[in-house]
């Protein structure tokens, strides 16, 4: 199992995370919640493990088991703060920020 060490990530897991930033902010500009529910719920989450990022694989876990969304609204609102910890995630592995 890969893990973080040392405040960065290894080559594939930074690779993986700007290409999963890239799909995720794509998808979310263009409203595609079928594809943000996917990519939350088995791309994020796998990515956070091999990461080591546990809080994160529960949070993308809970946006889509856990409790059926009121609205569409509300459903995007979640999304954004998973795109944010994401961003974080990115800022903690590379000590920058997010170019995307």
């Amino acid at each position: 199992m890969l893990h973080c060490t040392m405040g960065t990530f290894t080559a594939p897991l930074q690779l993986g995370l700007e290409d999963l930033l890239g799909d995720m902010q794509h998808a979310r500009r263009n409203g595609d919640m079928g594809r943000l529910a996917l990519l939350a719920y088995c791309e994020v989450r796998r990515w956070a493990r091999q990461a080591g990022e546990a809080e994160l694989a529960d949070q993308s876990t809970a946006l889509i088991t856990r409790h059926p969304h009121a609205s569409r609204d509300q459903f995007m609102e979640q999304i954004d703060g998973l795109i944010l910890a994401l961003e974080q995630a990115h800022s903690r592995g590379f000590g920058q920020p997010s170019g995307h």
